[in-house]
């Protein structure tokens, strides 16, 4: 690795409609600085916009995913913050396209959140996830008490968020919170897997559907459908589900075009 890559905080890779964002502060634990956070976010932010990129990915390298805040920026006055996507330049908003967290190590108090941000998590046997904040006299604020009651059980969320203490990636796979377990050193290889067989359907479909998964839960009962309809007419209007069903009946891949 050249020293110029070394220096970026964060690094890119787009293959096969798949965009791999890898955080590249290990010497700080992959902790949050604000450069870090404006580089997230500019990424998942062409993730958006770009039609050929479907599926996002999040790894990190060396031994831990993230360790949250930077606090030693903290501490000088930065707050690793990004206009409208918030913390980490994702927690707030994160993209339209699904997102996967591929862990290795712990990810704790905002790298924790980074991965609540995400919509699939791959993990390892030494993966495992904390949200300390409260050992420090402060707040989850990033999302993990937002989300996490959502991911896990009530009283197993009240458990880590009031103690602070850990939970291990087995364990979270029995709550339903990790999809899927790799072999230590091999979590991006299966996120990587995961996410091509989501990336071979069509895009518009993709984002609908996360976009009706994420809100249909606040919706009132009596709209729901109504709501889901408003959502899902334009794509079954659209090229992509001609295509689709043309490369069905012809028995072929379809060649999606995001229109």
């Amino acid at each position: 690795m050249t020293d110029e890559t070394t220096e970026q905080p964060l690094l890119i890779h787009d293959e096969d409609g798949v965009r791999i964002m890898t955080l590249n502060r290990p010497q700080a634990r992959n902790a949050v600085n604000l450069e870090l956070a404006t580089a997230i976010d500019a990424a998942v932010t062409e993730l958006d916009e770009r039609n050929d990129l479907r599926v996002g990915i999040l790894s990190a390298n060396g031994p831990t995913f993230s360790a949250g805040m930077d606090l030693k920026a903290f501490l000088r006055g930065e707050r690793p913050l990004t206009p409208g996507r918030g913390f980490a330049g994702l927690v707030e908003k994160p993209p339209r396209k699904p997102l996967i967290a591929a862990i290795e190590g712990p990810a704790v108090a905002g790298g924790f959140e980074i991965v609540l941000a995400c919509d699939l998590v791959v993990a390892t046997e030494k993966t495992f996830f904390a949200l300390p904040e409260v050992k420090r006299g402060l707040v989850a604020a990033g999302g993990g008490l937002l989300r996490l009651p959502g991911r896990i059980p009530y009283h197993v969320a009240m458990e880590i968020a009031l103690t602070g203490e850990p939970m291990t990636a087995a364990t979270a796979r029995e709550y339903g919170l990790v999809n899927r377990m790799a072999p230590e050193g091999e979590a991006l290889a299966v996120a990587n897997e995961l996410a091509r067989s989501i990336a071979a359907n069509g895009p518009l479909a993709l984002a609908v559907t996360k976009r009706i998964l994420q809100e249909s839960p606040a919706w009132p009962a009596d709209e729901a459908f109504q709501l889901q309809s408003d959502l899902c007419d334009p794509v079954r209007s659209s090229s992509d589900a001609k295509e689709g069903a043309r490369a069905f009946t012809e028995k072929r891949p379809p060649v999606w075009t995001g229109a």
